[in-house]
């Protein structure tokens, strides 16, 4: 049977395209679907369906302009209540793509509408389970979502809904089926996924740690652990995979809108618009608008906007390299931020040479650090994860996780030298733009972050294998 997964870095995500006899199904697409209508074109076959396994938290799904572009089917597990036509399928129903078979299994745990597809060949042959957020390889989906729309929900009652799908839904099937998960290593829908992005169910149930033997109590207590309060966009991109939203092309229209360096400062003080700039943390430290915030297209860009940037409906200027206008455009509309009014044209360099004003950011060496660290009492502060600063640290760093800088503000000197650090200096970067857009100066951030620190004498806590990813 022929499934192609489609993985897209940024936001860890895999979309899946199967074809037989010129029919064509997508489960679970990404925001702009141009290359899902090419590769259909390719084999000349029709998109007769889309299936979603859930209402996603962490992307805008392209079900929509399928729908429009191709007159696929949407369709959607039982429980399911689009504000839109859609296709809501009884549990065990089944759908016929050429000769192929898709079999509906309701999987409530994630959701309470989450869904799984066992993928059937033309020979009768089960081959596949394209598993959404409930199953992951080495993970299971976090069941803390979906009380955040849903009112009456709680975390141990579908972490409870989970355990019995696992247990009487998926584990029964047959191990060779392979799993096919709509979330790899690096997702915010889990804790500690496998940078693998496929295996089989059989040797799922060997290591995955929430397929043991255990009481329902028990998996509760063990999927809770270490879960992390989820991104603060997360309920805004399920409403508006339930209620709708504008099409792809609509918000690139309206987005791609070149400002010279006069008109976009006219622009900024009309709106109050955030100015974003999306280039590298080295090339922003040297030279930036002031006021602007960094977060870098070469990191997890969609996932940090939606951490950092409140409001899916936050007028947004960017600021980004030449020719990379539209790739920005493209990865914030997959996490629902629509409102783009403009760039400026021509990039960073048209500023420049309009003799604009602009910042900078210090930036220091590990080798720099080093020499600071162990000839002065130094203040530093780790942006890392907890479950990162937990595992090996900095001896006598504080850790403030970047997605709750705003909160600890208090905690961040203004009239002492300190210096800031993450991995390897993408997050920092966009720790520091903030601190320098509510007024901190006194500061550096560390080039290459606790990688480099590894590599020198300042003395570290004793490294402890991390109990989750979050």
């Amino acid at each position: 049977m022929k499934v192609e997964q489609i993985y897209t870095g940024c936001l860890a995500h895999a979309a899946y395209y199967i074809e037989n006899n010129k029919e064509a199904a997508i489960f679970d697409p990404l925001r702009e679907v141009q290359p899902y209508l090419d590769r259909a074109k390719k084999d000349n076959a029709r998109i007769k369906y889309v299936f979603e396994t859930h209402f996603h938290a962490d992307f805008v799904s392209g079900h929509l302009d399928l729908k429009k572009k191709a007159g696929a089917e949407i369709v959607f597990g039982p429980l399911a209540k689009p504000d839109y036509e859609a296709t809501i399928a009884k549990d065990g129903q089944v759908f016929e793509v050429g000769d192929y078979k898709v079999k509906v299994i309701h999987t409530p745990g994630h959701t309470m509408e989450s869904t799984t597809y066992l993928l059937i060949d033309e020979n009768g042959k089960e081959h596949g389970l394209i598993t959404g957020d409930t199953l992951f390889i080495g993970d299971v989906g976090r069941p803390d979502l979906a009380q955040h729309v849903v009112a009456d929900l709680t975390e141990r009652k579908l972490a409870g809904h989970l355990y019995d799908s696992l247990r009487y839904k998926i584990m029964p099937l047959n191990d060779d089926l392979i799993i096919y998960p709509n979330h790899g290593a690096g997702s915010a829908c889990g804790k500690k996924m496998s940078n693998e992005t496929t295996d089989t169910l059989g040797h799922q149930k060997k290591v995955n740690y929430a397929l043991q033997d255990m009481s329902k109590e028990e998996f509760i207590d063990a999927l809770l652990e270490g879960l992390t309060k989820p991104p603060g966009y997360f309920p805004q991109n399920v409403l508006l995979n339930i209620k709708g939203y504008d099409s792809f092309d609509k918000v690139m229209h309206r987005a791609k809108k070149g400002l010279t360096p006069s008109l976009f400062i006219s622009e900024a003080e009309k709106s109050g618009a955030l100015i974003l700039d999306t280039r590298s943390a080295e090339d922003f430290a040297k030279a930036f608008i002031p006021n602007s915030i960094n977060i870098g297209l070469d990191g997890s860009f969609a996932p940090w906007v939606g951490e950092m940037i409140p409001s899916v409906d936050n007028p947004i200027l960017l600021v980004t390299y030449a020719g990379k206008e539209e790739e920005s455009i493209t990865r914030l509309s997959r996490v629902g931020y629509d409102n783009v009014i403009g760039y400026l044209e021509g990039g960073f360099d048209a500023w420049l040479k309009a003799k604009q004003e602009f910042d900078h950011i210090e930036r220091i060496s590990a080798e720099e650090f080093e020499k600071m660290y162990l000839n002065e009492t130094l203040k530093v502060i780790d942006v890392r994860k907890k479950s990162e600063y937990n595992s090996e640290h900095i001896r006598g760093a504080v850790n403030i996780p970047l997605n709750e800088i705003n909160q600890h503000l208090e905690e961040i000197p203004k009239d002492e030298f300190f210096v800031l650090h993450c991995e390897g200096g993408y997050r920092s970067m966009i720790a520091a733009s903030i601190l320098k857009q509510r007024g901190w100066e006194t500061f550096a951030d560390l080039r290459g972050g606790f990688k480099e620190i590894l590599q020198t004498k300042v003395p570290r806590s004793e490294y402890t294998l991390p109990k989750s990813l979050l």
